[in-house]
C-alpha cells in the first residue's frame, strides 16, 4: 500500500447529526462526534481498495481539532490522507471543511485486521 492515497467523505448537517444529538452539547450545530466519524470514514474509504481479500481497516485512534460551527443544512466534507505504513499499522492526516473553511484538522490511526479473526475475538 502507497502512502498518499486520499478520500474525501461528505454529509449535509441534519438534525440527526447535531451536538443535540449526539448528546455532545446543545446546540444545533454539526457535533465533534459526527465530524469526527465523517473523518474516519474517509480514513477507512481511502485505503478500502487496496487491502487484502478479507481485510478491513479499524479505527485505534484519534485526535482533532474543531474550531468552527457549522449550521443545520450545511455541507461538511472531512478528506483523509494516508501519510505512513507500518505493517497493518496506517497513519492519516485528517482535515473537514463547510463551505470552503476549515473546521477541524488532525491525525488518524487505522488498523489492518482480517474481518473473520477480528469478529472471532468477540
Amino acid at each position: 500500500m502507497e502512502t498518499g492515497l486520499k478520500y474525501t467523505s461528505k454529509t449535509i448537517v441534519s438534525d440527526a447529526n447535531t451536538a443535540i444529538a449526539m448528546g455532545s452539547g446543545d446546540l444545533p450545530v454539526f457535533a465533534t462526534p459526527s465530524m469526527m466519524a465523517l473523518m474516519e470514514n474517509a480514513a477507512m474509504l481511502a485505503v478500502a481498495n487496496h487491502l487484502p481479500e478479507g481485510c478491513t481497516t479499524v479505527g485505534g485512534h484519534i485526535e482533532s481539532s474543531h474550531v468552527k460551527p457549522s449550521p443545520v443544512g450545511a455541507e461538511v466534507e472531512a478528506t483523509a490522507v494516508l501519510t505512513a505504513v507500518d505493517g497493518k499499522k496506517l497513519s492519516f492526516d485528517i482535515e473537514a471543511y463547510c463551505d470552503g473553511a476549515l473546521i477541524g484538522k488532525g491525525t488518524h490511526l487505522r488498523f489492518i485486521v482480517d474481518r473473520d479473526k477480528f469478529l472471532s475475538r468477540l
